[in-house]
Formats: C-alpha cells, sequence, structure tokens
C-alpha cells in the first residue's frame, strides 16, 4: 500500500499499510512537540501506517524465514552450532547482570566480576592454561592477540628475527590472516597422506626465525594429531611457540587439555563450545589463555581476587573474597576491545560449566566425537570418505567421484539438504579436499534426527544419479532460491527502499 508525505503529492509505495489504519490506543489531544523537542520531530519521515497486528505478524514472519538451530538440524561443521540452553538466557537476563553499566565501580560490581574471576579460573582448569584472558570479542580477535603477545614476548627477548609463522593447511582458517596482520609471514604446511602434520615435515622448516606454529586439535578435517607431543617438543627445541586454536574444543573438553600437549598460546571461543547464540553474525566472545610464562602479556584487564581481611574462611567465594579489574600490568599488550569482556556471553558460559559439572562436560565431548562418527560410517556408504578412520568431532566427505559422474557438486547438494529443512554443512573447506562437505553433529542431536540426515542425504545422492536436473535447481520450497551468485557477489543488493509510485 502506501503513504503520503506531507511535502509531496507522490505516495511511498510499501508492502503493507494503509493510511489511518495504525492503532491510536493513546489520544492526547496535543501535538507531539509538547512531550519531544521540536528538533528531533521529523514531519518528512515516511513511514506506513500499519495497526499492532500487522506488525507483528510482519516481523514474526520474517523470523521464520530464517534457519536457526531451534528449528532444525544444523551440521556446520567447524562452527559447532549447538543448541543454547535457555537457562543460560535466564541467567544473563537477570537484572543484576543485564543491567550493570560496564563502567560501574568494583565495589558496586562485585558479583559481574565474581563471575568473570570465577570462568577465567575455570577454563584455565580445563584446558590447562595458567590464565585466560576475557577481552577478545571473538576466536580470530583471539588469534590476534595471541600473536601480538607472541611479538612483544620475542621483542623483549631481542629475538626480533623470529617474523615467521608456521600454518598447516588443516588449521582453521582465519590462521593466516591474523598472522599477516600483525606483520608475521607465513609458511604454510601441507598435510601428509593421514592428514596430520608430519614431524618430519616441520623439522624442516623450523629455525631461528620461527615464531609460531599454530594448530587446531583436532584439525579440520576432524582427525587429532597424534604426534603432538613430538611436533611441540620440535618447535619449543627451535625456540618457538605454539598457538592451539580453540574452535574444535567441543572435541576434547574436560578429555583432554591443550596445555598437556605442549602448548603456550590458545584461544577458545564460548560461541561455539559453551552453547552460546552465534548465528547470524551474532556476538561472539574469544577467551584467550597462556602459560605461565606469558601471563604478563594478556590484554587488560584482568580479573583478580583479593583475600577480605574480615572474610569467612569457610565461606563462599564472596564471603572471603574481593575481587577487582586490574589494569596495572606494565607488560601487556593493552585492551582489545572497549570495556572489560562481552559480560552476557561470560555469564551464559559460567552458567553452562556450572549446569554440567566436569563429569558432565567430559561426557559432552564424547558424545559430540560418538554422533560425528555415527554419521561418518553411514554417509561412507554413498560419498567418498577421503580419510576413513575414526573422527573426533566432525568429519569430510568428498562429492568429486559425484560430479564427474554426475555434474552434481557439493553445492548443489548442500541446497538440496535445504528443501528438507536441514541446514547445510560447511562446503569446499578445508581445501586440501575437492568437492568437501564437513559436517559436525553436535552432542546435543538425537539419533533419530541423525538417521533421518543420512537418509535425507542418500536421497539426494540418488537423485543425483537419476535426475540431476532437480539438484541443480535447488532449493525449491525456500522463501529464497537458486540466487546467481556471481551478480550476488558483483552488484549485491544490500538495502530496500521505499518506491516512490
Amino acid at each position: 500500500m502506501s503513504t503520503l508525505t506531507p511535502d509531496s503529492t507522490q505516495p511511498l509505495i510499501f508492502e503493507l499499510g494503509q493510511e489511518g489504519r495504525a492503532n491510536r490506543y493513546v489520544e492526547t489531544g496535543k501535538p507531539l512537540d509538547a512531550f519531544l523537542p521540536s528538533s528531533l520531530l521529523r514531519s518528512e519521515l515516511p513511514l506506513p501506517d500499519n495497526s499492532e497486528l500487522d506488525v507483528v505478524r510482519h516481523f514474526t514472519k520474517l523470523s521464520q524465514r530464517t534457519f536457526g538451530i531451534d528449528l532444525g538440524f544444523y551440521p556446520l561443521g567447524s562452527c559447532t552450532m549447538k543448541y543454547n540452553p535457555r537457562v543460560n538466557d535466564a541467567m544473563a537476563s537477570l537484572p543484576q547482570f543485564r543491567d550493570l553499566h560496564p563502567y560501574a565501580p568494583d565495589d558496586m560490581a562485585q558479583g559481574a566480576l565474581q563471575v568473570m574471576y570465577e570462568l577465567e579460573r575455570n577454563l584455565a582448569s580445563l584446558f590447562g592454561m595458567a590464565a585466560f584472558s576475557l577481552n577478545p570479542s571473538a576466536g580470530a580477535h583471539a588469534e590476534l592477540a595471541a600473536l601480538l603477545i607472541a611479538k612483544k614476548y620475542y621483542k623483549e627477548r631481542g629475538e626480533i628475527r623470529r617474523d615467521k609463522v608456521i600454518v598447516p593447511d588443516t588449521a582453521h582458517g582465519t590462521n593466516p590472516a591474523s598472522a599477516a596482520m600483525c606483520g608475521f609471514k607465513v609458511i604454510s604446511l601441507p598435510s601428509d597422506e593421514r592428514g596430520r602434520v608430519s614431524v618430519e615435515e616441520i623439522k624442516k622448516v623450523l629455525g631461528p626465525d620461527t615464531a609460531v606454529c599454530m594448530m587446531t586439535n583436532p584439525n579440520t578435517l576432524g582427525l587429532f594429531e597424534d604426534h603432538i607431543h613430538e611436533i611441540t617438543a620440535a618447535v619449543h627445541a627451535a625456540g618457538g611457540l605454539m598457538y592451539y586454536d580453540g574452535a574444535n574444543a567441543n572435541a576434547i573438553m574436560g578429555n583432554v587439555r591443550p596445555g598437556d600437549m605442549g602448548f603456550d598460546l590458545m584461544h577458545l571461543n564460548l560461541h561455539k563450545t559453551f552453547t552460546i547464540p552465534h548465528g547470524g553474525g551474532g556476538a561472539g566472545h574469544g577467551p584467550i589463555g597462556v602459560a605461565a610464562h606469558l601471563v604478563d602479556y594478556l590484554p587488560t584487564p584482568l580479573v583478580v581476587a583479593t583475600p577480605k581481611s574480615n572474610g569467612d574462611a569457610m565461606g563462599s567465594p564472596s564471603d572471603r573474597l574481593t575481587f577487582a579489574l586490574d589494569f596495572d600490568r606494565p607488560k601487556s599488550i593493552g585492551p582489545m576491545r572497549s570495556f572489560w569482556s562481552n559480560f552476557a556471553h561470560a555469564v551464559r558460559a559460567l552458567a553452562y560449566i556450572y549446569s554440567n559439572g566436569a563429569e558432565g562436560l567430559a561426557k559432552v565431548s564424547q558424545l559430540a566425537v560418538l554422533n560425528a562418527n555415527y554419521v561418518r560410517v553411514k554417509v561412507a556408504e554413498f560419498l567418498e570418505a577421503p580419510y576413513p578412520e575414526i573422527c573426533r568431532h566432525e568429519f569430510v566427505v568428498s562429492a568429486q567421484t559425484l560430479k564427474k559422474a554426475t555434474g552434481v557438486r557439493a553445492l548443489d547438494i548442500a541446497k538440496a539438504l535445504l528443501d528438507h529443512g536441514m541446514m547445510a554443512p560447511t562446503v569446499y573447506f578445508p581445501l586440501l579436499v575437492p568437492e568437501c562437505l564437513m559436517i559436525e553433529p553436535t552432542e546435543t542431536e538425537s539419533k533419530e534426527t541423525l538417521d533421518r540426515f543420512v537418509e535425507v542425504l542418500r536421497g539426494i545422492v540418488q537423485t543425483a544419479q537419476s535426475d540431476p536436473q532437480q539438484l541443480f535447481d535447488a532449493p525449491v520450497t525456500t522463501v529464497v532460491g537458486r540466487v546467481d551468485e556471481t551478480r550476488a557477489a558483483r552488484q549485491p543488493n544490500l538495502r530496500w527502499e521505499a518506491q516512490r509510485g
């Protein structure tokens, strides 16, 4: 419908709206400038005239047009799209947390600081690090912080020649970019025939210029680096540091600790491993952990606890400790962001840790590994499995053989899954597997859901062999169908504007 602007006889065309349709619950008999300064009023603002019911229906329908973990299976490899327990949101929405100003003085924010302190201590214990900083906003942000720490560490030691960062081709995708942003030269290390880092090959690129080796373990093929102790020992012997990308921590949490593997630096994606919402580009949280010799370099501020002079030694932490933000850390690389952390996510993560306990967190990882291997074995019956062995939380298959026979690509399979109410897995990553699909069925999915996914995928492969054109046209049941990807990349339309009639 349309609405007229005061200074024009040409209406603006909207899909919804009719002049005079808006609800009028309150009639004051006074002009708007009686309530708002006239400088804030815009008489020319073109808004559709809608009832509240129309508006509610409009935005509810929009919310149902997108896909989320609450609606269906979401096997997005490497991104760990887990179910987000509602108790986490309930805790983060408590007024005492939700309404606290980020610049509140420490003595008025003791509860919030205690949350940050206890989360930091729990993460350090779970992953074998001396300390964590909650400051970074997300995983890649924490990678950047870790490499800045390494750079400052070597500068203070007078080892300015160390400017090489080794990145295996099975590492997480943002690692090379983070290293380059810090001014390091990236050395790409091909994996061996087993999909892992070869100890012999990494020794060939180690030297006095080695700064950091960045690894994801298990790697993006879902395979555990079973020679990790030899690798870390070799890097340390060359004077380098080991960095652990925690993107795949869902596979090891509570069972194996990166600190025990020999890593000096690491980050965690709380928005992956610890069930914090991160779909649609939402906020992340990427705490960075370090071994004892790097604690002084962590981003500020850190939360510290000191005993109360009159505290109850047998009481809770709040009865016997005082918490404070510590900015006075001369060797620190400084803050990585405004404010002190993504605090609401810290609350969610701590709620998740305390809801599960140590045994529960270990079981989370065990179930993630079990689900992945259950699906892997079944999918290998009809799609090529380049690494046919026990995986961890995710695995890769290839549509290369299917493409040669039918022309159907991994992308077409992914599009077809959308027609069945399932999110597509990650495609074409890692790059070393042609026509790759990386599948991660998280621990929260039932056997029935996994069985249905396998059968849907099997049916798609059968369709590719009998009528491939169906897959070239997919998806056909979604609100937006198959798009022209080249045009979308070159001529993106990023905003909608009302058109004059």
